[in-house]
């Protein structure tokens, strides 16, 4: 015995060491699916680690086989159940003889064993609307989970964006820091020879170390932004990764019109088709509320057998004689319920006006994103425009105040406000440039164009 215990534990502990090593395997398996710290990460990479571990997209994955669920089962309400029943009792008594006149105590056991079914031949259409009701359920919580991977997309991309906007701000402010640090450099040459003031190199000086500060918050913003591009990935916050930032085709343009933008946003976006779905679904809810006013046929069938020590006949014997079965038909008609037809009716009503009221709100939604990014592209480009101009012009400002200063005719102020208003519209000029990259590269998100399995962020 001890031997046979001792086999079991150890074809047992095997038996573990074999399941531990599949979990590991799967786990080692579902660590090569996410990003190592250190790797680089493409915008690519991103887009499919984000699709596969974003936490809302799962939470919509789930919504999706729920309703599939709840589709299953009412589609096997429409078939017959099957169920086993079996039961049996102990008797306790006294019986009189009529051969001896003697009162004798008897116990007798006894056994009952069949099986039944029953299925639902009309109840009002409740199960078929049921059905219909949940596969529009079913087919709206798709739809939600198509939108909510280009939303998933749609932040990628978004999260990239204003990575490579403040990585160009950052390039802006190391430029001015160079250049500021160069014109200490000549002004504190001038005042060992006498020909400036100290005080300019102070000033200068001042200014220097403002945009030291202005290099540190333009790296702060950037590894902000990859922070938010980590949260967006469900990545592990203590980990640095390194993205790396798409090419962007900044001379790409394109032209819109809003109403041809509007139209295409109505016949393929999915969030306002989800919301279709459901207005279907509660127009099926209110037929199967309404079936409760219907008589509910049903159809029945049993067979069983039984068996007691009481007889003395054998036990086999006894099944087969006591064998039997039955088919019955049955009709509910309901004549008062209390009133919960009724208030199911009008709950379903309520909820079938609720699902068109969210129709409708979805629409002007629709409509409201699609013109706000209509004139959020036509403004970046008026922006851009306007940036560069006033790029150049501060470009031949600061020319112009370095030459005058250098020649005595100008004052370091002067050349302060210049520069600054130089760096002012290089910062203006990144803003407006990756702002109109965006609007035209995701003006598909708005019209529900937007494909997650290709997405280019180079217009």
């Amino acid at each position: 015995m001890r031997v046979l215990y001792g086999k079991l534990a150890a074809l047992t502990l095997a038996l573990m060491m074999v399941v531990g090593g599949m979990e590991s395997v799967k786990a080692e398996g579902a660590a090569g699916d996410t990003a190592v710290a250190g790797t680089p990460i493409t915008f690519e990479e991103a887009v499919q680690i984000a699709l596969r571990k974003n936490i809302t997209l799962a939470q919509a994955q789930n919504a999706v086989a729920s309703d599939a669920a709840t589709v299953r089962g009412a589609k096997l309400s429409f078939l017959p159940n099957l169920q086993l029943n079996t039961s049996g009792a102990q008797t306790y008594g006294r019986n009189f003889s009529e051969t001896t006149g003697d009162v004798l105590n008897r116990n007798t056991q006894s056994l009952n064993a069949g099986i039944s079914s029953s299925i639902t031949l009309f109840n009002g259409m409740q199960n078929v609307a049921t059905l219909h009701e949940a596969e529009k359920n079913q087919n709206a919580s798709t739809l939600d989970l198509t939108r909510a991977k280009q939303t998933t997309v749609f932040t990628v991309a978004s999260n990239y964006l204003s990575i490579i906007t403040a990585q160009e701000q950052l390039k802006v402010q190391q430029q001015n820091l160079a250049s500021l640090q160069a014109q200490e450099d000549q002004i504190k040459k001038m005042v060992d020879a006498g020909a400036r003031a100290i005080s300019d190199l102070y000033s200068q000086q001042a200014s220097t170390a403002a945009a030291r500060l202005g290099v540190v918050t333009a790296k702060h913003d950037l590894e902000i932004g990859k922070v938010d591009l980590v949260q967006t990935l469900n990545l592990d916050p203590r980990v640095t990764y390194d993205f790396i930032a798409p090419a962007v085709n900044e001379s790409a343009t394109s032209k819109y019109d809003l109403d041809s933008l509007t139209t295409r946003a109505y016949a393929q976006r999915a969030d306002l088709a989800a919301e279709n779905a459901r207005v279907d679904a509660s127009a099926q809810g209110v037929k199967a509320a309404n079936a409760g006013w219907w008589p509910t046929v049903s159809m029945t069938a049993g067979y069983n057998s039984a068996y007691s020590t009481a007889t003395g006949l054998p036990f086999f014997n006894q099944l087969d004689q006591a064998r039997g079965g039955s088919i019955s038909i049955g009709v509910s008609v309901p004549i008062f319920d209390r009133g919960q037809t009724s208030v199911a009716a009008q709950k379903a009503r309520v909820q079938e006006d609720n699902a068109k009221l969210a129709l409708d709100a979805q629409k002007q939604q629709v409509a409201v994103e699609v013109k706000r990014a209509y004139l959020d592209f036509q403004s970046a480009g008026e922006q851009l425009a306007a940036a560069q101009a006033q790029l150049t012009a501060s470009d031949r400002a600061v020319t112009t105040s370095q030459q005058r200063y250098q020649a005595g005719a100008g004052t370091l102020v002067e050349l302060t406000q210049a520069r600054a208003a130089q760096v002012q519209a290089a910062s203006a000029v990144v803003n407006a440039r990756y702002g109109l990259v965006f609007q035209q590269a995701l003006m598909s998100y708005y019209t529900g164009e937007l494909d997650p399995a290709h997405v280019v962020l180079n217009g």
